[in-house]
């Protein structure tokens, strides 16, 4: 089970990255750029990746990480459960998001550190 103090402390881990509001949820962003949201009524994150990325991540895990069920979903955006899912998974899903968004720069200084 993630929680969303494990969540903040994960995505503000990242270089350059930010916390503001977005409507009812918590967003984190690169540049203004939304990498991903968290939703404290359903503890929940809804990440950005690639479609590629959110295909992978679906098929490890089909019940807990999906694509959001509307046209952003097709766009890549995913949810993740975070209830169900483990802290190194939670940490490999919200790496690759911020990865897909954040600058060239930026995201190799995260991908270096794999």
């Amino acid at each position: 089970m993630i929680t969303f103090d494990q969540c903040r402390e994960i995505a503000l881990s990242f270089p350059e990255s930010t916390e503001e509001a977005h409507f009812e949820k918590t967003s984190f962003r690169i540049n203004s750029k939304i990498f991903a949201t968290y939703e404290k009524k359903s503890n929940t994150a809804c990440i950005k990746l690639s479609k590629l990325d959110q295909e992978f991540f679906c098929a490890t895990n089909k019940r807990n990480i999906y694509p959001v069920d509307n046209r952003w979903g097709t766009k890549g955006w995913t949810i993740i459960e975070m209830n169900n899912v483990g802290e190194a998974v939670f940490i490999d899903v919200l790496k690759t998001a911020y990865c897909e968004v954040a600058p060239q720069r930026l995201a190799g200084q995260v991908k270096g550190k794999e």
